[in-house]
């Protein structure tokens, strides 16, 4: 009996693959945002003024970033948790993203929201005479609370490192 749970338990784990391919279709969506985005920014460069093109790259940005971890993540998951990827020649190139263990992936996602987070703050900042008093109060707070919860994750993988 507790073969049959071990071995039902081990074949669990393929139930994360269509999670991963899941994954893939949404890089493949943020993928189609970003040049949606990018040829209206094309289009708007001579009316948009200097402010526009700033916000409008920090989108663009936090989409790179969003796509970034999307990659690390599945990467890193399906390797550690599903099998080991046969990257043959790409091996050395590649193998940097399976080496992310679940403490330093927290960290990262973590590290990105706080990165994220403080595109948006700019963003919100740059328009700060259209915004209210408190919506500003909130949004740096959400802000500092993210960045001392990613450092608070790298102390403590790192703690659990040593």
């Amino acid at each position: 009996m507790a073969n049959l749970v071990k071995r039902l338990v081990l074949a669990g784990r393929w139930l994360l693959v269509p999670i991963y391919v899941g994954m893939c279709l949404l890089l493949l969506l943020i993928a189609g945002k970003f040049f949606i985005d990018l040829a209206h920014i094309v289009t708007e460069l001579t009316t948009g003024g200097d402010i526009y093109l700033t916000l409008a790259a920090l989108t663009l940005l936090d989409l790179v970033l969003v796509a970034n971890l999307i990659v690390m993540i599945m990467f890193s998951s399906f390797d550690n948790f599903v099998g080991r990827f046969d990257l043959g020649d790409d091996q050395h190139g590649l193998s940097r993203l399976m080496q992310f263990g679940v403490g330093s992936i927290k960290v990262r996602i973590v590290s990105a929201a706080a990165v994220i987070s403080a595109v948006y703050v700019l963003e919100v900042m740059f328009t700060a005479e259209s915004q209210s008093e408190s919506k500003l109060i909130w949004v740096v707070v959400l802000h500092l609370t993210l960045v001392a919860t990613a450092l608070l994750f790298t102390v403590l993988d790192r703690l659990e490192r040593h």
